[in-house]
């Protein structure tokens, strides 16, 4: 854990803020801001970046995702419920964002010494615990059971999960990623992804294990705290943090050397979309 705290105490964070860009702030863009700032601070660029982004109506798919038996069933599904739908490149199985789903990156450089891949969990775990200490509530990192995309780095209050973390590794830039529940209701997030995966899976054997997801056991921070939070509350929160912890916060955007290697990720991840859906059509 002394490694991990490590990683968030850095001279300087750089900070890009994208929570408040709206609904039409796409998350494939997101995707190749990440590989961006891997590329950029894994090279020695630019220092550790912090992003916070935000997403409306958006569900993100994983690549098992897009072999589900009848996964255009699925995709019908969403559509129907206003959902527009992307297939991320980081791993991990499906999500359900919103305009109260707060991400977050932290962006660290592999360049001196290699990041172990808990190492890179536990920062963003211990980040979280921080952040909401003042409410005295035993934040645990476990997987939960009946969640959407389970993994062993769930984050949860009295067994109900409000988080998930992933990672994204690039040209020696570790990107680690959450989705924090913030507001909103965490067991109607945990309806729409259960209905994606009735709809997608009906019933049929399949030979990779997908959640069988119990709405009950998710929940938001708001849900959870009994606080009205808003993303924003949380934005201040991590900035808050993460001032706490370095020589200083820089807010910037893209130079534009990294603009250019931006538009570069972003036809990359669009084509890779593209072709990831297709190729899944073609095969059902």
């Amino acid at each position: 854990m002394n490694e991990a705290l490590h990683l968030l105490r850095q001279d300087t964070w750089r900070i890009i803020d994208q929570s408040a860009l709206g609904p039409h702030f796409h998350a494939l863009q997101s995707f190749a801001m990440d590989d961006t700032l891997c590329a950029s601070v894994g090279t020695g660029q630019s220092p550790a970046s912090a992003r916070a982004w935000v997403h409306h109506n958006t569900f993100v798919l994983g690549i098992q995702d897009t072999r589900l038996p009848f996964l255009q069933e699925g995709l019908r599904f969403l559509e129907k419920r206003g959902c527009q739908y992307i297939v991320r490149n980081s791993g991990g199985l499906a999500v359900a964002l919103d305009e109260g789903v707060l991400n977050l990156s932290l962006v660290f450089t592999e360049q001196e010494k290699g990041i172990d891949i808990n190492r890179g969990y536990d920062a963003m775990w211990i980040l979280i615990k921080e952040m909401f200490s003042d409410f005295h509530k035993d934040i645990e990192a476990k997987e939960i059971v009946g969640s959407y995309c389970p993994g062993s780095y769930d984050l949860s209050i009295e067994g109900k999960k409000f988080a998930g973390i992933s990672q994204r590794r690039l040209k020696r830039g570790v990107a680690v990623q959450i989705y924090l529940s913030v507001t909103g209701s965490g067991s109607e997030r945990a309806e729409l992804v259960k209905g994606f995966y009735d709809h997608a899976i009906r019933q049929e054997q399949t030979k990779f294990s997908y959640p069988a997801v119990k709405p009950a056991v998710m929940a938001s921070l708001s849900e959870l705290t009994g606080v009205g939070l808003t993303v924003q509350d949380v934005v201040l929160r991590f900035l808050t943090f993460l001032q706490q912890n370095s020589g200083k916060l820089a807010a910037s955007s893209l130079t534009e050397e990294e603009t250019l290697l931006y538009e570069q990720y972003y036809m990359r991840v669009v084509e890779r979309n593209a072709k990831v859906l297709s190729t899944a059509e073609a095969s059902l």
